[in-house]
């Protein structure tokens, strides 16, 4: 006789842009969640109805969903949030008509459409009034609002950045292609991934730092590298462009550092791009290693950088020497 498969109560609720579900599991152990084909799958060991057991449920939902899901275990529940692909109001939850035995609605946070509306209109209104403020208000304000202020911009000149690299490679610029690229890969992982997926890291102090020293190293870099490509020598830009990177590295190296150790409790508790192995290993392996892992290539890369860059200022000025002589 095949084992029954044992559900637990689960609650939901929607908002135009999410759907939030609460499964009514105590001391949950080893869960596996996740979306796949817009089906949400659910497994975990915990207290439930039937006592200290494996529960597990499957959903279809109604319309499509993003794949990546947010969930926070608690000591009574596991709250999961899933956002839609497209913002609209959902007549039900499911792609079946007839709602599952465990589905209920979770009336604590239920809303009706004109309700959510309403809300949604109102979170618009105190957005709008909080962005007047701080552009007429105090400095420190807009000192932890950097992400919010330039994210688009930094998101623009990053992706211009992949040109750096291509550059490279083809010998339109005299830069190794490996350093180039290392830094491109490295810079694009702390602002899509640690800044750009995670809303807790970007109201942080030290996304202004990140942003203002990547900023300045390129204010230096790029027109130098401009005037190189048409054989024009800047005496005082060269010496900024092959001293500034003392300073200007080890700290952009630990503005770095600090956003990814301050992201590594945040993607725990998320479990934000974690993933159960398959059967039978069944490990969880959460983000927040390959956060550790990265921070030793971090600085691995500091030094290579590092060296690479004082060998190049040693030859510059090492043969300006030679000539006087």
């Amino acid at each position: 006789m095949e084992n029954q498969v044992l559900t637990p109560h689960v609650y939901w609720a929607q908002r135009h842009r999410e759907l939030y579900l609460r499964v009514e599991l105590s001391d949950v152990q080893n869960p596996a969640i996740s979306i796949t084909e817009n089906v949400l799958h659910f497994k975990a060991q915990g207290h439930g109805a039937k006592g200290d057991n494996v529960y597990e449920f499957h959903l279809e939902f109604l319309d499509l969903v993003k794949p990546e899901l947010v969930y926070k275990l608690t000591q009574r529940q596991v709250n999961i949030t899933v956002q839609k692909k497209v913002s609209q109001w959902w007549e039900r939850l499911t792609k079946q008509e007839k709602r599952p035995l465990f589905l209920a609605p979770d009336f604590d946070r239920w809303l009706d459409e004109s309700d959510a509306e309403m809300e949604l209109r109102a979170k618009e209104e105190e957005r709008l009034n909080k962005l007047r403020i701080e552009s007429q208000g105090s400095p420190e304000k807009s000192f932890y609002d950097t992400f919010h202020t330039v994210a688009d911009m930094m998101y623009f000149c990053q992706m211009l950045a992949v040109v750096e690299a291509i550059n490279a490679a083809i010998g339109v610029t005299k830069s190794p292609v490996i350093p180039s690229l290392f830094q491109l890969l490295g810079r694009n992982f702390i602002l899509f991934i640690v800044f750009g997926t995670m809303e807790e890291m970007q109201n942080k102090a030290v996304v202004f730092f990140v942003f203002y020293i990547w900023s300045t190293a390129e204010i230096l870099r790029y027109p130098f590298y401009m005037l190189s490509c048409i054989d024009m020598d800047w005496k005082v830009l060269t010496w900024l462009r092959y001293t500034m990177w003392i300073p200007l590295y080890p700290l952009g190296c630990l503005a770095e550092a600090v956003s990814v150790i301050q992201s590594i409790p945040i993607f725990n508790e998320t479990g934000r791009f974690s993933f159960t192995l398959p059967y039978p290993v069944k490990i969880k392996v959460r983000f927040s290693f390959f956060l550790q892992i990265y921070l030793i290539i971090l600085f691995l890369g500091l030094y290579i950088n590092f060296r690479h860059l004082y060998k190049q200022r040693r030859r510059r000025f090492g043969q300006k020497k030679k000539k006087i002589h």
